[in-house]
């Protein structure tokens, strides 16, 4: 990666100015990813000392801000104690420590990375990113649309719901084949994401469907599982063939569904 200017804007006014005025200009999260790149970038924009590592709790909401490291978040007692700690359990096992020391929340984000463990948790709560400019936008349409703004923080409803979050590895510190998160609100409602297909996460929604006509039990959990499996576009890379991630998504969503019932 070549860097041809590097700055650090006091104010993100400042910084919104530099990365739509100058081009070629791209914002530094942690830089863990974008190290191992070969990209030549005009202008670096270093969000460090723009405040934006904390993680709050207010009556209604969990706030994450962009630059709040992942090992921070992985340890933080707020996220930890509510949706069956399924944030820290996304996260705990990406690489190792050293590097969820160095990526940020924001920078996993908006790299929309098609491994991301963490978006793929994030899928299943009542998530909103909150962009400098755009305001707070759902973490679907997020991902699905270009920004070129900053990502502040991100807004998580804190509510009952009960989660589970579900992966295969090769190795313990190494990125996964599949990864998948469930939700449950109620009874009949329930959010599926697959992610690491190797694309980013979607939705499960005729699996999502399913759940809602029809009562919890072992077959039903395990039926859900199936219709993901069918619905869900895989592809095939170094890591996994296409086949092998559809026969996982079966056996990870019907798990992360006993999961949450039992």
């Amino acid at each position: 990666m070549i860097i041809d200017e590097y700055k650090k804007p006091k104010t993100i006014e400042e910084a919104y100015s530099i990365i739509t005025t100058k081009e070629g200009s791209q914002i530094i999260g942690g830089g863990a990813y974008m190290r191992l790149s070969k990209k030549h970038i005009s202008t670096a924009v270093d969000l460090s000392n723009l405040k934006l590592d904390f993680v709050t709790e207010t009556n209604n909401y969990i706030e994450i801000g962009a630059m709040t490291t992942l090992r921070e978040l992985e340890i933080n007692e707020i996220t930890n104690k509510y949706f069956n700690g399924i944030i820290s359990k996304s996260i705990r096992n990406i690489v190792g420590v050293q590097l969820r020391n160095i990526a940020t929340v924001g920078g996993s984000l908006a790299g929309k990375f098609g491994f991301s463990d963490l978006i793929t948790a994030l899928s299943v709560l009542d998530c909103k990113v909150v962009l400098y400019k755009a305001g707070a936008v759902d973490l679907l349409n997020f991902t699905n649309q270009k920004y070129n703004d900053i990502v502040e923080k991100i807004i998580i409803t804190k509510n009952n719901l009960k989660a589970d979050f579900q992966y295969l590895r090769n190795t313990k510190t190494d990125y996964a084949i599949l990864n998948v998160a469930v939700s449950k609100h109620n009874d009949h409602f329930y959010k599926i994401a697959v992610g690491a297909r190797p694309g980013i996460a979607v939705y499960a929604e005729k699996a999502e469907n399913f759940l809602k006509s029809v009562d919890f039990s072992k077959e039903n959990a395990e039926k859900a599982g199936l219709i993901a499996s069918e619905e869900i576009k895989f592809t095939s890379n170094f890591r996994a063939s296409a086949e092998y991630r559809q026969e996982l998504c079966k056996t990870l969503v019907s798990r992360a569904i006993l999961n949450i019932n039992y």
